[in-house]
């Protein structure tokens, strides 16, 4: 009997596990805003900041909802959904699923249907992410008090080594893109979309530094995210 990323008890089980997430979210915001009423705060402000902040989460709720999309073929809604809805972050979720699908020597364009291997990549996804969990409260104030001394001593050195944790963090999903690069032009078209995605993003850049775009900052990982794949969606089959 075949596996079924799509079942409905996993549908219900990440229904619970969501819902469960939400009303913990709107409990937190209903004793936030009755706190904030009951010192003095302004009504209508504080109304006007929970829209304002409602508005604000459409552009990472987008990336979430494509990170849900690329995932989806290979594992299913449920998984994804779930897991992004907690964790949200696609940076993280796409390589532990695509390491681990390779180590079991699966293709991420097929379905998954064997039950063990999506058990594997389930659990690489869940304790691949505890350690952060714990580093976190652990050593976070610690590394942000390393950080803001160096800003302290000298601004240009601190923006150069938030830089460098940056470009370091991103440099460990580069493997990614130039796996396959020996494959002939198929195997570039990762770069190519690196390489599209980074031109959004310098357009984007420009409008917001020359024509005065600020609202763009917060939709430009998006829009770069949606042109990317556009992209990849022409280029695909233009070349492979």
């Amino acid at each position: 009997m075949s596996f079924d990323p799509n079942s409905s008890f996993l549908f219900i089980l990440a229904a619970i596990v969501i819902a469960f997430v939400v009303a913990q979210s709107v409990f937190f915001l209903m004793r936030a805003y009755r706190h904030g009423a009951a010192i003095g705060m302004d009504k209508a402000q504080l109304k006007k900041t929970i829209l304002s902040t409602a508005v604000f989460t459409i552009a990472p709720a987008v990336s979430i909802l494509l990170g849900i999309l690329t995932l989806s073929k290979f594992l299913g809604i449920p998984l994804p959904w779930i897991r992004l809805s907690v964790v949200g972050a696609i940076t993280y979720e796409l390589p532990a699923a695509t390491s681990t699908a390779t180590a079991l020597g699966l293709s991420l364009a097929d379905t998954i249907t064997d039950a063990k291997a999506y058990t594997a990549i389930a659990w690489v996804m869940t304790l691949g992410i505890i350690p952060g969990m714990i580093m976190i409260p652990l050593f976070l104030k610690k590394i942000q008090g390393g950080i803001m001394k160096i800003k302290n001593k000298d601004g240009k050195w601190g923006d150069l080594f938030m830089t460098s944790l940056f470009l370091g963090m991103i440099s460990a999903f580069l493997g990614m893109v130039f796996t396959d690069v020996r494959n002939g032009l198929a195997g570039w078209i990762p770069i190519f979309v690196l390489l599209f995605s980074a031109l959004i993003m310098g357009v984007c850049g420009i409008l917001i530094k020359v024509c005065k775009m600020k609202w763009l900052e917060t939709y430009a990982l998006s829009i770069s995210m949606i042109l990317s794949m556009v992209f990849a969606v022409i280029i695909t089959p233009l070349i492979g």
